[in-house]
């Protein structure tokens, strides 16, 4: 489905705004057919801070797009993200009228749509619903659908953002001149990007360092577990060196990128780098080793708050694929080696390239760009989905499921069974009152004067 469709995905970083057009081949990969790049600077760890900046760095990287894909571009997906992401998990259930009626997509679609409305903190708003175990009667089913069935329970990956963050995005992308498609958490995207069904089957994490945000995804049993966005990226490592080595951002930027390293021990004393000086003063000699415990230091934090992450998902014995390195900080040097140390789980570098047809052009394999790439990936497979509802609903036009009951609460299983329960007993007791009325007036009529000889 959806083959030689136009997909937009564009990923409005802290760093840079990326737009890549793509489209779904004939041999279920991704053909990318033109992308544009930018600097940005009206984003701040994932957050819009100022709309005419970020509306210029849209316009220009999606003329980039169009001009070499050729294609005139409309509408976009975008990803979310920022320290404001959160997530919890929730629990719906449905009850049917008919369990004779095979149970249809169309079914848990409406449960799925009926968790956006569990009440939130003023601020906040559902960014996504995604749907982990389902349940047919209490037992778990791996697919529902064709089951019969009293009773429809699931479980809920719960993603929740701020109102306001998330409007700021849409207004620039109307700003723009653009409509949007899907708004979809980074994360995810990148996980589409450079995960396959075996890692997350067997668990792993992933981890993508960007300019503003670390964003991390959860996996196990080819289910999105646990979603969390740690707000250190790449630019606090420049700040850093910055701070520590006396030299002005655009050289702190240059030589962390082109010299630096995660592990201090990999550099030798004598490796130096001599950086100009600002308006004529002496030039500045910056050594390897320490321009790396300065790189250490600061990726040591991020590692430390994955594994706070990991152990606050209730994963760290789960994750047999360990984790998977993306994003633009994971081409640092070493990086891998000290994750490796830092979380004592297997790491390697995630590269987007596995999905990509071999004609892709070689500069977007790298992991800069998973998110973006990894954005045109989850709006065709959201497109399929929407394409396979709509033939259910026009397959089976009489709904067969009698309500939704929404619960307020995140863990609350049982409550929804006894307002089902009571709800029986009103309409027993509704019933009962019929027929005793019919006593009464066929009582009423055998009295009569006519009857009594």
């Amino acid at each position: 489905m959806n083959e030689g469709k136009i997909i937009v995905g564009l990923d409005i970083g802290t760093t840079k705004v990326a737009c890549i057009v793509g489209q779904k081949a004939e041999n279920g990969k991704i053909e990318i057919l033109g992308y544009g790049k930018t600097v940005s600077t009206g984003v701040r760890r994932g957050v819009v801070t100022n709309i005419f900046d970020t509306v210029e760095a849209i316009k220009t990287a999606v003329k980039q797009a169009s001009d070499q894909s050729g294609v005139e571009i409309n509408r976009v997906s975008v990803g979310i993200a920022g320290q404001h992401i959160k997530s919890l998990q929730h629990r719906g259930v449905m009850m049917r009228d008919n369990h004779e009626i095979e149970i249809t997509e169309a079914e848990l679609e409406r449960l799925r749509n009926d968790t956006f409305k569990i009440n939130m903190t003023p601020g906040e708003e559902i960014i996504d619903v995604i749907r982990q175990d389902t349940y047919v009667d209490g037992e778990l089913a791996t697919n529902p659908v064709g089951m019969l069935g009293n009773k429809i329970e699931a479980n809920f990956h719960v993603i929740i953002g701020q109102t306001s963050a998330a409007k700021n995005i849409v207004k620039c992308i109307e700003s723009a001149g653009l409509e949007m498609d899907y708004m979809i958490l980074e994360p995810i995207a990148s996980a589409q990007a450079v995960l396959d069904d075996e890692e997350k089957d067997a668990g792993v994490v992933l981890v993508d360092i960007g300019g503003g945000t670390t964003d991390i995804a959860i996996f196990k049993d080819k289910k999105i577990q646990h979603t969390a966005v740690i707000p250190f990226g790449g630019n606090i490592i420049t700040e850093d060196i910055c701070t520590g080595c006396s030299i002005i951002k655009h050289y702190a930027e240059e030589v962390k990128v082109k010299f630096g390293s995660a592990l201090a021990s990999e550099n030798r004393d004598d490796e130096v780098v001599s950086i100009p000086g600002i308006r004529g003063r002496e030039p500045k000699e910056i050594s390897f080793k320490n321009l790396a415990n300065i790189i250490q230091a600061r990726l040591e934090e991020i590692f430390e708050l994955v594994n706070y992450e990991i152990q606050k998902a209730k994963t760290e014995n789960q994750l047999i694929a360990g984790i998977v390195l993306t994003g633009g900080g994971a081409m640092m040097r070493h990086i891998q080696q000290l994750a490796e140390f830092k979380t004592g789980l297997e790491v390697r570098i995630g590269y987007p390239n596995e999905h990509l047809n071999k004609t892709t052009m070689k500069e977007l394999s790298s992991p800069m760009y998973s998110t973006s790439i990894g954005i045109v990936i989850e709006t065709i497979a959201r497109m399929d989905h929407d394409e396979y509802l709509k033939a259910s609903q026009a397959a089976q036009p009489a709904m067969s499921s009698r309500a939704v009951v929404p619960e307020e609460t995140v863990v609350d299983t049982e409550e929804p069974e006894v307002v089902e329960e009571r709800e029986d007993d009103s309409k027993k007791k509704k019933k009962k009152g019929i027929d005793l009325k019919k006593i009464v007036v066929s009582f009423t009529e055998f009295f009569t004067p006519d009857n009594i000889e």
